[in-house]
């Protein structure tokens, strides 16, 4: 994730921390120390325990508790996606790092189908860790008024674990909400997908939890909550993405790129004139070409790569002059089109050279997936 710095790792698993996890905890310092008063009166009547506040109210010390409570939870949901993480890569799932931001955790993993099997128990994980966290945050509270015996230090403490209970425990219930792609979403997905589909199901979880976006960003508009507002945000946009992904995903798993290759190739040479391949991309509608020399591909020139270059200068320029000169991304036909368009994605690049045996027999574009998927669709 861009804008993300990792500080270490556990279970050899990558941790990063994003730059907006650095201005929610001031944030989250100030709104729990400006309602110190508040949640003290709250875990008093809650846990039937008087709390000694005479540490507590001290000038800034409710700021400090504040940080050193955000800290605290942002640790908690840290360990629930260390949850997510581990039973996943015991069913065999890659996890690339786990990233601390804004509004709490997300997991990295391999893009894969998701198995329903496999989705139930890792989307459980998470919300139970945090479960247990507050169960043994809230034993623990009475465990220090029994042995503190310094009444100041055993309100501190009081407080400190206290407001974890809660807040684990709100965070127990609000991932089981069928918010796609929350936990709860996950669940209701894989419950879902033993009965249709997976695609199907993906598209009736993802359009729940665009529902509860929609509810918690009014929610939150009207409440001026700007973090509920962000968590909507994030959850309809994760939701549709998904939904995407998973689609593609199906649709085109049994599909390889030796199936809706181009075999009528137009190759150009790298002495040819810029001039003839604007021309030629003119009279043949296609975008990019791929560049050979003596029989043997040597690069890739796109329509991109001649924007790069002036128009004063394009009469007396060649093939080689512009096209790109790193090696060439290429694909057996055998290869999945999931992953050519994976690749696509993720180098920006348009079309893929299909080589077999050292011989460029095809190539395969965006265009051409994105035409075989809007037909399977259809199917």
């Amino acid at each position: 994730m861009d804008g993300s710095l990792e500080i270490g790792r556990v279970f050899g698993i990558p941790v990063r921390l994003h730059f907006t996890f650095l201005l929610v905890i001031p944030l989250f310092a100030w709104i729990i120390g400006s309602q110190i008063g508040l949640t003290v009166d709250l875990i008093e009547g809650i846990f039937g325990i008087p709390i000694d506040r005479t540490i507590i109210t001290q000038e800034y010390i409710p700021y400090i508790l504040g940080a050193l409570v955000a800290l605290s939870l942002f640790f908690c949901v840290f360990v629930h996606e260390l949850a997510h993480s581990l039973i996943a890569r015991a069913k065999g799932i890659k996890i690339n790092s786990i990233t601390l931001i804004i509004f709490g955790g997300v997991a990295s993993m391999e893009e894969t189908l998701p198995d329903p099997k496999v989705e139930l128990p890792m989307a459980l994980a998470g919300p139970l860790t945090s479960l247990g966290l507050g169960i043994l945050s809230f034993i623990l509270v009475y465990i220090i008024d029994a042995l503190v015996t310094s009444a100041p230090f055993a309100g501190v403490l009081v407080y400190g674990f206290g407001y974890l209970a809660l807040l684990n425990v709100l965070l127990f219930g609000f991932n089981l909400l069928p918010a796609f792609p929350m936990d709860g979403g996950r669940v209701l997905r894989a419950w879902l997908a033993k009965r249709m589909p997976l695609h199907q199901a993906t598209r009736i979880a993802s359009d729940i939890g665009k529902g509860f976006a929609i509810l918690f960003g009014i929610v939150g508009l009207l409440s001026f909550n700007f973090l509920l507002i962000i968590i909507a945000f994030f959850i309809y946009v994760g939701a549709g993405q998904e939904s995407s992904m998973v689609t593609t995903n199906f649709l085109l798993q049994d599909v390889s790129v030796g199936e809706i290759m181009s075999t009528d190739l137009r190759v150009v040479e790298p002495t040819m004139p810029l001039y003839e391949v604007i021309r030629l991309m003119y009279t043949t509608k296609h975008l990019g070409f791929p560049v050979v020399d003596r029989g043997e591909l040597i690069g890739i020139i796109a329509l991109a790569d001649i924007h790069r270059t002036s128009e004063i200068d394009r009469e007396a320029m060649h093939v080689r002059d512009v096209m790109s000169h790193q090696p060439v991304t290429t694909l057996p036909p055998t290869a999945s089109v999931t992953e050519a368009l994976k690749m696509m994605t993720m180098q920006n690049i348009g079309r893929i050279p299909v080589v077999e045996n050292g011989q460029l027999v095809g190539i395969v574009t965006r265009t051409d997936i994105l035409t075989v998927l809007e037909l399977k669709e259809m199917n």
